[in-house]
C-alpha cells in the first residue's frame, strides 16, 4: 500500500534531483529511436497497450518516448503516477520497482486524474532511471487500462528492460566513444620528477565532462593547467578538447624572454583564438594556468575566474590564491595579469574545480576546500581522498584536482 507521503521528497533532495536532470539536457527534447525500441518491445513482451520512458522535473513529466498513447510532450507532475516511483527510488532503494495491479483501488492513486475511468490507468509498473549523482530523474513504465499482475519471470524481464533504458540514458554508443577519447586526452603521469611529487584526478559527473587537467615539461619548467568549461556532457566535452589544444599550442608559441611561456600571454592568445567559438555557443571557461620553474620553485600563474587554488606551506598554513581575472569568453580582448609565488621545500600547490567544492559543501563555502587540502598534505593522499569522497557521494558536477608538492630537502 502506498501513502501520499511517497509523492514528495525533502526539499534538498528534490533540488539535487532536479539539478541532476538538468545536467542530462534531455527534458523536453524530441523522442529518439533508441528509446522507442525499448517501449515497442515492452508492449510486445508484456502485452500492454502502452509503455514510456519519462523524465520528471519539479513541475512536469516529460515523455522522452511514449508508445501507445497520444498525450503530447508532457503532463503536469501532479497528475503522474510516476511521481511515486521517483520517491520510491529513495525510500526503497533495494527494490525501487513500483507495481500497482489496480491503481484505481488505492485511494491516493485513484485521486489522480490519469487513473481510473474508461481509458485511465489501472495497471502500472514503473522503474526509476538515474542521472548524475545517482539521483532518480525519470522512469520506465508499463500501463494498462485493466487490472493485471506480473509474475516473477515478467518482473525480471521488466527490470532488464529498465536496465536497457538506463544504459541508453547514460551511455549511447557515441557518448561511450567520446568518454574514451576524453580519458585518453588526459596526460599520463610524468613519472620521475626530481624534487617534486604530483597527483591529479578528474571525475566527470557523467560519461563525459567539461573539466580537464594538463601537465607537461617545458625547458626546465613544468606547465600546469586545470580548466572548467561551462556545462556538462558531450557539448562541454567538445569545447574542452578545443581549449586543451589551444592552450598547448599557445604555450609553445608564446614565450617570455628567457623564462619560458608567460601564462598571461598564453591565456590572452587562447582567448583570442576561441572568442568566436565561445561567443557562438554562449559558453565561458574558467581556468588556472601556470608555469613552475623546477630548479627554483618559482611559479607564475593566471587564475581566469577559477578561484579554487590553495598554497599550503610546509608548516600547514593554507592560503587561497586570488581569482584574479575574468573567465575566457566573457569580455573578448580582456587582458590577464600573471601572479607569482614560490614553492619552498615542503610547500604544496593545489588546484581544484568547483565540483570538489560541491562535494565538500553544497552551500559553496570555498574555505572547505582549504580545510580539505590541509587535512591531506600529500598529493597522492589528496587524490585518493577525492576519489573516496566521490564514491560515497556521486558528484553532480565534474570534480577535478591537481596537486604538486616540492619535497623537503
Amino acid at each position: 500500500m502506498t501513502d501520499t507521503a511517497q509523492f514528495t521528497l525533502p526539499p534538498e533532495v528534490e533540488a539535487a534531483r532536479v539539478r541532476s536532470l538538468e545536467q542530462l539536457h534531455l527534458a523536453g527534447t524530441p523522442p529518439e529511436e533508441r528509446f522507442a525500441r525499448i517501449t515497442r518491445m515492452a508492449r510486445v513482451v508484456f502485452g500492454v497497450p502502452a509503455s514510456s520512458v519519462n523524465l520528471m522535473d519539479s513541475e512536469h513529466q516529460w515523455f522522452k518516448q511514449l508508445d501507445g498513447l497520444d498525450l503530447g510532450t508532457h503532463n503536469p507532475r501532479g497528475d503522474a503516477v510516476c511521481q511515486a516511483t521517483i520517491v520510491r527510488a529513495y525510500t526503497e532503494p533495494a527494490e525501487p520497482a513500483l507495481v500497482l495491479e489496480d491503481a484505481a483501488a488505492i485511494p491516493e492513486f485513484a485521486a489522480l486524474p490519469t487513473v481510473g475511468g474508461a481509458d485511465g490507468i489501472r495497471f502500472y509498473a514503473g522503474y526509476p532511471l538515474f542521472g548524475p549523482g545517482g539521483h532518480a530523474v525519470g522512469t520506465f513504465c508499463l500501463y494498462d487500462s485493466v487490472p493485471r499482475s506480473l509474475d516473477a519471470a515478467q518482473l525480471a524481464a521488466f527490470r532488464e528492460l529498465a536496465s536497457w533504458a538506463q544504459r541508453e540514458l547514460e551511455s549511447a554508443d557515441d557518448l561511450e566513444r567520446a568518454a574514451a577519447v576524453q580519458r585518453r586526452l588526459l596526460p599520463p603521469p610524468l613519472g620521475d620528477l626530481p624534487g617534486y611529487r604530483m597527483c591529479a584526478t578528474c571525475l566527470p559527473a557523467y560519461a563525459v565532462g567539461g573539466d580537464f587537467y594538463d601537465h607537461y615539461r617545458d625547458d626546465g619548467g613544468l606547465i600546469l593547467t586545470l580548466a572548467d568549461v561551462m556545462g556538462k556532457g558531450l557539448g562541454a566535452a567538445i569545447l574542452t578538447a578545443g581549449v586543451r589544444s589551444a592552450l598547448r599550442g599557445a604555450s609553445r608559441a608564446v614565450r617570455g624572454v628567457g623564462a619560458g611561456p608567460d601564462p598571461a600571454s598564453v591565456v590572452g592568445a587562447v582567448d583570442a583564438q576561441l572568442t568566436d567559438d565561445l561567443t557562438s555557443t554562449d559558453t565561458f571557461v574558467t581556468l588556472f594556468h601556470a608555469r613552475l620553474e623546477l630548479d627554483t620553485g618559482a611559479v607564475r600563474y593566471v587564475d581566469a575566474g577559477h578561484g579554487l587554488s590553495v598554497l599550503t606551506r610546509a608548516d600547514g598554513e593554507t592560503t587561497p590564491l586570488p581569482g584574479g581575472g575574468l573567465p575566457l569568453g566573457i569580455v573578448p580582448g580582456e587582458p590577464w595579469t600573471a601572479g607569482a609565488l614560490r614553492l619552498e621545500p615542503g610547500d604544496t600547490l593545489t588546484i581544484a574545480s568547483d565540483g570538489l567544492l560541491e562535494l565538500l559543501d553544497p552551500a559553496g563555502d570555498a574555505g572547505t576546500v582549504a580545510e580539505f587540502v590541509r587535512a591531506h598534505p600529500d598529493p597522492g593522499e589528496l587524490c585518493a581522498a577525492v576519489r573516496e569522497l566521490a564514491a560515497r557521494f556521486p558528484p553532480l558536477d565534474d570534480a577535478t584536482v591537481l596537486a604538486i608538492r616540492r619535497e623537503p630537502e
